[in-house]
C-alpha cells in the first residue's frame, strides 16, 4: 500500500485553512473541516484512482489527479512508492491559473473591466 506525502505547498496550504476557519468559524469547525480533507486523502491509499485525470477533464496535459472536498480542491500525483499531494485550492481560487499558468478569464470579463 502507497504512504500520502504532502509536498511544502500542501502541509501550508492545509495550516493555512485550519488556521483561517478557526479564526471565522472556530476550532471545532476548522477541525471537523481538516479532519474531513484528511480522511479523503486517506482514502487514497485503498483506492488512488479514485478522483478523475487532470488531463481529460480540463484538457491539460499533466499526471495529475483531483478530489473536491468540503469546497476544496485536492491535487494529487500518483507515484512509485507515493501518492503525493501536490496542493489545496479553494473553489474561489483560480486554481488553473496557479498550477498550469493558464489564463481562464473571459475576454468579456478583460474588456468589461479594460484589464
Amino acid at each position: 500500500m502507497k504512504k500520502i506525502k504532502y509536498t511544502p505547498d500542501a502541509a501550508d496550504k492545509l495550516r493555512e485553512l485550519k488556521k483561517a476557519i478557526s479564526q471565522e468559524y472556530g476550532s471545532d469547525n476548522a477541525k471537523k473541516i481538516v479532519k474531513t480533507i484528511t480522511d479523503e486523502i486517506r482514502g487514497l491509499c485503498d483506492y488512488e484512482e479514485k478522483g478523475p485525470e487532470v488531463s481529460k477533464m480540463f484538457g491539460v496535459v499533466t499526471d495529475y489527479r483531483y478530489l473536491v472536498v468540503s469546497k476544496n480542491y485536492v491535487f494529487y500525483r500518483i507515484e512509485d512508492k507515493y501518492i503525493r499531494i501536490i496542493n489545496l485550492y479553494h473553489e474561489k481560487e483560480d486554481f488553473m491559473w496557479q498550477l498550469f499558468g493558464i489564463d481562464t478569464t473571459p475576454q468579456e470579463t478583460i474588456d468589461y473591466w479594460d484589464e
